[in-house]
């Protein structure tokens, strides 16, 4: 029974670090103006799958919280906070692609 719980906690571990990452990749398609219905649809068969994780970690009695470690994504800031503020070394990895629109 441990084992199926530790299974469990290891794919739901690396379902939210995929679900992050493929976030991130869906916000860069919707600031390029690109489709981003492949990667919505991935990220809807992850959540589906979660789910069914969840329900049946539960139902196995497993009520401790999971905790992934470098799960925080750093969000970038915003078109007028870049203007305004000097752009530092991290800062500028994650500043926003400005594209013309027509």
């Amino acid at each position: 029974m441990d084992n199926r719980i530790n299974d469990i906690r290891r794919t739901i571990r690396a379902l939210r670090v995929s679900m992050r990452e493929a976030e991130a990749i869906m916000h860069e398609q919707i600031n390029r103006d690109e489709d981003c219905s492949f990667v919505a649809q991935e990220i809807i068969k992850m959540r589906s799958v979660m789910s069914l994780l969840a329900k049946e970690r539960t139902a196995l009695g497993d009520f401790e919280p999971i905790v992934v470690s470098s799960f925080f994504i750093p969000r970038r800031r915003s078109a007028r906070k870049l203007a305004a503020a000097p752009a530092t070394a991290v800062e500028s990895v994650f500043r926003p692609r400005l594209v013309a629109r027509v």
